[in-house]
């Protein structure tokens, strides 16, 4: 779950995406390819860990034309307890973004694939499609998120509440990025998951942290997330009885090359 779209706020991912349609040479191809990979202390998707509190390797790859089309792809490891029998994630997405004076606009899809998870006794796939606006204004995002399919599987085939399906829930967030210092950025986050017919599994999440670029594209990164999500609901047991509170507060730190 790209976030943040599942480790960098929307500001960031514009500024890569943005960067070819600045002043170009003539004879500069219309196309930008950009790549990245990073080891993360944890895979944190909207505040919640998807590893068990366990390390991720992530990685993906952009393309962007100057008329501000984009497309992408980008991937991580995550456990089995959290998502039953996936072997991972993949995000595939793209979208348009553009400016109008000091204001970006940006909007498309992400489609959340997790190759073999199935929630264990159902055939219901966590497979989600969401399709998201966002506007950045200097150092200040704003993004709304909205699911076309069933929220991660929240069904009556996987629940048997007879609650109906959980298409329409939606995540609305607020995302600063401030370059305090030259090469240091403050983060802050705020989000609100909002689950159709299932609001026991709403919460709110946030997060407050710092990355300090390097050159050769090298970054490192520490984050402290917390949020408000019922303990009851989102503590996950593995096989051998070893609980996490998924939903609890943790630091990520991360160290991140981007090409």
């Amino acid at each position: 779950m790209k976030k943040n779209l599942k480790g960098r706020t929307l500001a960031v991912l514009l500024a890569g995406l943005m960067a070819p349609l600045g002043a170009q040479a003539d004879d500069a191809p219309p196309y930008s390819l950009s790549a990245n990979v990073g080891l993360f202390s944890q895979y944190v998707f909207r505040g919640i860990s998807y590893t068990q509190e366990k390390p991720a390797v992530q990685g993906g790859f952009d393309l962007a034309h100057e008329s501000g089309l984009y497309v992408g792809v980008w991937g991580t490891n995550v456990s089995d307890t959290a998502l039953n029998n996936a072997v991972g994630e993949i995000d595939v997405y793209g979208g348009y973004a553009n400016t109008i004076g000091d204001l970006t606009y940006d909007f498309g899809f992400l489609q959340f694939i997790f190759p073999g998870g199935e929630i264990n006794g159902t055939n219901e796939s966590y497979n989600t499609l969401e399709l998201y606006a966002g506007l950045t204004w200097s150092f200040l995002n704003l993004k709304y998120s909205h699911t076309v399919t069933d929220y991660f599987g929240f069904n009556d085939d996987s629940f048997g509440l007879g609650r109906g399906g959980s298409d329409g829930s939606h995540y609305v967030e607020a995302n600063l990025s401030y370059e305090f210092l030259p090469g240091w950025t403050a983060l802050g986050h705020v989000g609100r998951q909002k689950v159709r017919n299932y609001g026991d599994y709403d919460f709110t999440d946030w997060k407050v942290g710092v990355t300090k670029d390097f050159e050769g594209g090298w970054q490192l990164g520490l984050g402290w997330i917390d949020t408000t999500a019922d303990s009851a609901l989102y503590t996950l047991c593995d096989g051998n009885g070893h609980c996490k509170d998924t939903g609890a507060n943790k630091w990520v730190a991360h160290v991140k090359r981007s090409f």
